[in-house]
């Protein structure tokens, strides 16, 4: 990396200017509008905690994602957070523990990471989401997917579709009807996630290959996932399945696959991701799971949840590239200091020239306050 320029940001980080931050400004309050018009209260937890505590309140955060350093007041290992949803967790199991359930909570905010991920270099990212906590079941399932893309489409996404996921498929399977030796239930999942069926059989999984083939538009995927599931042991989670699509009517594009697990490392038996037309890869990620113990611990005894986190960023600057400059109105001096009040009052943007130099093209105006209102450039 080249150190000769002072003012060179690091890798994977960078400013937004004026035309994107405007984007960014507009897109994370319509998402929270979304949210908050759902009955989602917005909570604001601090970008820094006690490392053990952000580390350990959700199975598959590794603290070798985040920034640490030593408080030198408490003496103890600090981190930025790289992900919210842990915060939120916390914040549920603590502060709010005696609040009624279901509890709805969103939150909108930056995350960093060390390291950015697979071809994306960026590793300060805002995330925007919400968590429905204390309910598990196909209603609450279906109400966060619902929220999550009528928050992208309001944001000004299109042709959003979803996928969704089961990523307890192969501890479900390994259990009873497909039988996994404990050694191998890892090497199985990796397969499945690499989509490598030579890989499966080598791995004992060859039972699991008709998975690969499960996937694709939802309606015949889950078809074919109904045709293979040996003894009926994901009849229930098929039918939920079935069950959240159709209660979403049409929204979006449906999309299967069972065996995906890649980014759904906490999710229990239900995971989808959101993508949108002309933005590169995924833009939000959710699902169900236990919110963790300050020990790191979830099985039976965390508190369910479901929610989904969105990653906008992609499309702030679609939407960003897309837009054509803002209208401002240009205030001689001298200017109707009343009637420049009033034109704010209804959404006028207003520069007021501060020396006899200035004008309106110089300051980048479309129109300019004249005796009778603005006049367009």
């Amino acid at each position: 990396m080249d150190t000769s320029d002072p003012d060179l940001l690091p890798e994977g980080l960078e400013d937004r200017l004026p035309r994107e931050a405007a984007a960014a400004t507009r897109v994370m309050r319509t998402i929270h509008g979304v949210m908050e018009g759902h009955g989602y209260d917005r909570v604001l937890p601090p970008m820094i905690e006690f490392e053990r505590s952000l580390a350990s309140r959700m199975a598959g955060i590794s603290s070798r994602r985040m920034f640490r350093f030593v408080d030198p007041q408490s003496l103890r290992m600090m981190a930025l957070r790289s992900d919210i949803t842990p915060q939120i967790g916390r914040i549920a199991g603590t502060r709010l523990s005696a609040a009624p359930r279901p509890l709805r909570l969103c939150y909108a905010g930056q995350v960093v990471t060390i390291k950015g991920a697979g071809l994306d270099p960026a590793r300060e990212k805002l995330q925007c989401g919400a968590e429905l906590i204390g309910v598990d079941n196909v209603a609450a399932a279906a109400e966060v997917v619902a929220v999550a893309i009528e928050a992208l489409q309001a944001a000004g996404a299109t042709g959003v579709s979803v996928d969704f996921t089961l990523p307890d498929l192969v501890d479900t399977l390994a259990a009873e009807a497909l039988p996994l030796d404990a050694a191998q239930v890892g090497a199985v999942r990796r397969e499945l996630d690499s989509k490598d069926a030579g890989g499966l059989v080598d791995a004992g999984g060859a039972a699991y290959v008709p998975l690969l083939y499960a996937t694709g538009d939802f309606a015949s995927a889950i078809d074919k996932l109904a045709a293979i599931d040996a003894g009926g042991v994901l009849a229930g989670r098929i039918a939920a399945l079935r069950e959240i699509a159709a209660r979403l009517d049409g929204r979006a594009r449906l999309t299967l696959d069972p065996a995906e697990r890649h980014g759904f490392e906490y999710q229990s038996w239900f995971g989808f991701t959101l993508y949108a037309e002309g933005v590169r890869g995924a833009v939000g990620r959710g699902g169900t799971y236990r919110i963790a113990a300050p020990d790191g611990s979830a099985g039976a005894d965390g508190e369910v949840a479901t929610g989904f986190s969105l990653y906008p960023d992609a499309l702030i600057d679609l939407i960003a590239a897309s837009e054509s400059a803002a209208d401002k109105l240009f205030l001689p001096l001298g200017h109707d200091r009343a009637a420049a009040e009033r034109l704010r009052a209804i959404g006028w943007r207003t520069v007021a020239a501060l020396t006899e130099a200035d004008t309106a093209a110089q300051l980048g105006c479309s129109h300019v306050l004249g005796p009778d209102g603005p006049q367009s450039l």
